[in-house]
């Protein structure tokens, strides 16, 4: 029994939620992006009930009680050696909250009088001998940039800019866009799917409620879920609905080649 697994008061117990679909899944402009980009097949999204309150000073207890729950245990998939094969049990949890405050595409208008986007929205190449087939968007991603201080550490730490810096970097064969518009279409469309708002019936003010944990596990023998190895594109975040007590389970797995889940 999940109970016997987490030895926490107040235990949490999934169940999954088959028909829970997700829009951009379905989505034949955004699935052609991913696969341009080395991810479709590679990127997920699960959606699970749970059967207690959740409140954020709970997260470690929540996530703790999620990867040893069975029925979510007997679901997990993750990618060896180009195949999907199933996780098993996971004890080891490692849980961070990730900012997520934004209920708007505002926190993206600095790159666009940077200097690193013509003004039709294409991205300035970087000089061949310096970066060969690199360029000024992916610059800023990186620290090193003169243009990373464009975005404030707050901005950048949002769950709306991790999204957006994970598609942006793709998977192992990603074909790079030559304009910033798909990115952010496809990071509306993502970012709009997973996290849930409210309206303030008083001040009219959308705010998020829902809650951002990137986590990572290993089983008994080490092995680790997402994956197998530290790499940055292969991640997983478990963003929790509090009002609906529904947790998603959104994780991409880098690597070469398309599958299903």
């Amino acid at each position: 029994m999940a109970g016997e697994k987490c030895a926490f008061e107040n235990i949490f117990s999934f169940k999954t939620l088959p028909t829970k679909k997700f829009s951009f899944l379905q989505d034949k402009e955004v699935t052609e992006f991913l696969m341009k980009w080395s991810m479709l097949g590679r990127i997920s999204a699960h959606s699970y009930s749970f059967d207690h309150n959740f409140s954020s000073y709970s997260s470690d207890r929540f996530v703790q009680c999620f990867f040893r729950d069975p029925i979510v245990a007997s679901s997990l998939r993750r990618v060896e050696a180009g195949v999907w094969v199933p996780v098993g049990m996971l004890l080891s949890v490692s849980v961070a909250v990730v900012p997520c405050t934004k209920v708007s595409m505002d926190l993206f208008d600095p790159l666009y009088s940077c200097g690193i986007l013509r003004p039709s929205g294409h991205i300035l190449k970087c000089f061949h001998d310096v970066y060969p087939d690199y360029d000024e968007l992916r610059q800023v991603l990186d620290e090193d940039s003169e243009h990373y201080g464009v975005l404030g550490r707050e901005q950048r730490g949002e769950f709306l800019f991790l999204l957006f810096k994970h598609l942006c970097l793709g998977g192992e064969l990603c074909q790079y866009e030559d304009t910033i518009d798909p990115y952010i279409s496809v990071t509306k469309k993502i970012y709009k799917d997973l996290i849930s708002v409210q309206k303030d019936p008083e001040t009219k003010k959308i705010s998020v409620v829902s809650t951002v944990l990137k986590v990572c596990a290993r089983d008994e023998s080490g092995r680790r879920f997402p994956g197998t190895q530290e790499e940055e594109q292969t991640f997983a975040y478990l963003i929790v609905d509090p009002f609906k007590r529904h947790a998603t389970l959104f994780c991409h797995f880098y690597g070469v080649g398309n599958f299903t889940v």
